[in-house]
């Protein structure tokens, strides 16, 4: 059985075959593109704005009828991309924040239509996309459970079948019958991830789903994520943790600004794209700021370049809509994506930073010694509540470097390459101020 749909003559075409065979590819793209309109319209208008909005609305549609809309109105998400996914593939789909990674999986599950191309997916689609969607706030977990499995593709039978492990998973029994506006994020996110997880499927497509939730959720996930992967069943795994896709993926597909840079095996790949990250973003990072949870609003590094056993020092500022406690996280990756450092500002859950509603508290964090070979280093931020609920992570990498590592001051300098390994360091806070 198939299905299709198109916009018209010589119309992009996404297909899904139910039936799979081991001759032909699971996924097939071929010179896919998504070009989206940035729209103008501002949130508030006046009455004469939208009086003139909506009388030039004509003109406008036909403006774009004869390919005369203003070029910087036009974005590519996707531009020619093409490869093909065997069954039983496991590929990793990595690249920066807007490459187009997620509107490639979007087009795949059919949430959105391509501009240009043709998809062609083999077998049942099971998808990871947005943990969550088509929960109803106000029915229980265990009536989500039936709902959300039914969005996904599952019969009923099934999902009794499977029910029993979906709860075990969440670890939500005492909760089941409580609706699920009343859960905690975490709590929430668990049980969306339980019922994706478990639905049977030739194909799953998983974006970036495994950085949410508590780290012991986070390495249920990896473990879960890694019996799918070896299961035989085709997956295209999307994330920017770089030690889980060297982990679960086989080959490695590198987009850069929609289009396909690389596509080779996973250390080729992985080595790609870390050699690529923009190196304007070492020692300073602006996260988007929404002001709906407690947030990162810039992190700054007081130098990108130490030497073995230095300290590093931070500065990062702090903003959240409510009056919380929180602590810092960071995590210090080589150049591979290997993680060699992790450590807390509350390793216990004790000495939490207390950030005041609407006010930006500035943290003064150092971290050290960095007893590190020399090299160029990766370091990821978490803002959370230890115990409880992640606010915010930063996925794209502040870079550093050590310049010199002689411990024995023997002259030697002992690089990177001649070999890793983690390291025990701490992070504390220095100093603390509110504007």
């Amino acid at each position: 059985m198939k299905t299709a749909t198109s916009a018209g003559t010589g119309a992009p075409t996404v297909i899904v075959s139910r039936s799979i065979e081991n001759s032909t590819p699971a996924i097939r793209i071929e010179s896919l593109g998504k070009e989206y309109i940035i729209g103008r319209r501002q949130s508030r208008q006046t009455f004469r704005e939208m009086l003139v909005s909506v009388l030039g609305a004509p003109m406008q549609r036909l403006r774009r009828l004869r390919g005369k809309v203003d070029e910087e109105e036009r974005f590519w998400a996707l531009k020619e991309v093409s490869f093909e996914v065997q069954p039983g593939e496991v590929v990793g789909v990595i690249g920066r924040n807007g490459a187009g990674k997620s509107t490639l999986l979007k087009i795949l599950c059919r949430i959105t239509e391509p501009t240009t191309g043709r998809v062609k997916v083999r077998g049942r689609v099971a998808s990871l996309l947005e943990v969550g969607t088509g929960f109803h706030p106000e029915l229980t977990g265990r009536e989500n459970i039936y709902l959300n499995g039914a969005i996904l593709g599952m019969a009923r039978t099934e999902i009794a079948g499977k029910f029993d492990d979906i709860v075990a998973f969440a670890e939500i029994e005492r909760f089941l019958d409580t609706p699920v506006k009343r859960y905690s994020s975490g709590m929430y996110v668990r049980l969306a991830f339980a019922v994706a997880a478990h639905l049977e499927s030739e194909v799953l497509l998983v974006d970036e789903v495994l950085a949410v939730g508590d780290a012991e959720f986070q390495r249920k996930c990896i473990g879960k994520m890694s019996d799918v992967a070896q299961s035989g069943r085709t997956v295209l795994f999307v994330s920017h943790n770089m030690a889980a896709v060297r982990r679960l993926c086989h080959r490695g597909i590198v987009i850069e600004s929609g289009r396909v840079r690389e596509d080779r095996n996973v250390e080729s790949a992985i080595a790609s794209y870390m050699s690529g990250v923009d190196s304007g973003m070492e020692g300073d990072i602006q996260p988007q700021v929404d002001g709906s949870r407690p947030q990162f609003a810039r992190i700054t590094l007081s130098s990108t370049a130490v030497n073995f056993g230095d300290t590093l020092i931070i500065n990062a500022a702090l903003v959240s809509p409510i009056e919380v406690s929180v602590a810092v996280e960071v995590e210090i990756h080589d150049e591979k994506g290997i993680p060699l450092i992790y450590t807390s500002t509350a390793p216990m859950g004790d000495a939490l930073i207390e950030v005041s509603a609407g006010l930006e508290k500035n943290v003064r964090l150092a971290v050290g010694p960095l007893n590190l070979a020399s090299g160029v280093y990766h370091m990821y931020f978490w803002l959370i509540k230890p115990g409880a609920e992640i606010f915010h992570v930063i996925r794209e990498p502040i870079r550093f470097r050590i310049d010199l590592s002689d411990p024995e001051a023997s002259g030697f300098d002992f690089k990177q390459s001649y070999g890793r390994g983690a390291c025990y360091t701490s992070i504390r806070v220095i100093d603390i101020g509110e504007q």
